[in-house]
């Protein structure tokens, strides 16, 4: 199936590692140009070679750190010049630390709002400009399974990703009538850096290890096994892609059934 994302512009945030590194590497796979973004520009470059050396399309890096509002704005204003536009922009930011509500001051709550939810707002608000001068405009921002069933132990994020997922339903209306289409995605528990720290923290809590936490967090998944960024990847692809050119509004699940709610 051709999903149309030959030569179409793509900016991943968070993408030297895990979902995003997926994500970045699957567009570059179908055939778009890539900018890839993280903190760590030694990662990033190793990574962009990877991607560039499998797939033998462009792929740039920038450097910086999105959770800082000036920095996200930079790094969509250098990814529109590199390419010569946008298309698609992925907003990929890390989670917050996990633990209880008697683990977090007022502060940690601040500093987890502006990571978990700012940086989205940051980084779609310098992107419509060049977005609203493309054919093919896409929005995809990354969440959690936590904005529909919490998990335990991450008291940050099940209170602060959900108001991504209102940001992602508002924008999809209020954009819809010029065309730039606007979804989210919610990983489960897929097999990536994060998910090995979210382990430990458990592992530390419950005085268990690491692995006995995965196996139990494995069975907890209806297909008994976690996802692999591949997986993730696929869908989040195919969300920015015109063949999902009908698609707008929607927060997909990538969880192995994980949530239980019936909508």
């Amino acid at each position: 199936m051709d999903l149309g994302l030959q030569g179409a512009r793509v900016l991943v945030t968070g993408a030297s590692a895990g979902l995003g590194r997926a994500t970045a590497r699957q567009f570059s796979r179908e055939g778009a140009i890539v900018v890839i973004n993280s903190r760590n520009l030694t990662a990033l470059q190793t990574t962009a070679t990877e991607i560039n050396t499998e797939t033998g399309n462009l792929v740039y890096t920038i450097a910086g750190d999105v959770s800082v509002t000036s920095e996200a704005e930079k790094v969509v204003r250098s990814a529109s010049e590199m390419m010569g536009g946008l298309d698609v922009i992925v907003t990929n930011a890390g989670g917050p630390p996990a633990g209880t509500f008697d683990n977090f001051s007022v502060d940690d709550w601040r500093s987890a709002t502006d990571l978990t939810f700012i940086t989205h707002v940051a980084l779609i608000k310098a992107a419509l400009p060049y977005l609203r001068q493309s054919s093919r405009p896409a929005i995809l921002t990354i969440t959690s399974s936590a904005v529909k069933q919490p998990v335990d132990n991450l008291t940050l994020s099940n209170a602060i990703r959900p108001a991504v997922i209102g940001l992602t339903k508002t924008l999809s209306l209020e954009l819809g009538a010029e065309g730039i289409r606007v979804n989210s995605i919610l990983p489960g528990m897929t097999d990536t850096d994060r998910v090995d720290f979210l382990m430990k923290s458990r592992a530390e809590k419950n005085n268990t290890t690491p692995d006995e936490e995965r196996q139990k967090a494995a069975q907890s998944i209806p297909l008994k096994r976690i996802g692999t960024p591949q997986e993730f990847a696929n869908a989040a692809v195919f969300l920015c892609s015109p063949a999902a050119g009908f698609i707008t509004g929607v927060s997909l699940p990538v969880d192995g059934g994980t949530i239980r709610a019936t909508m």
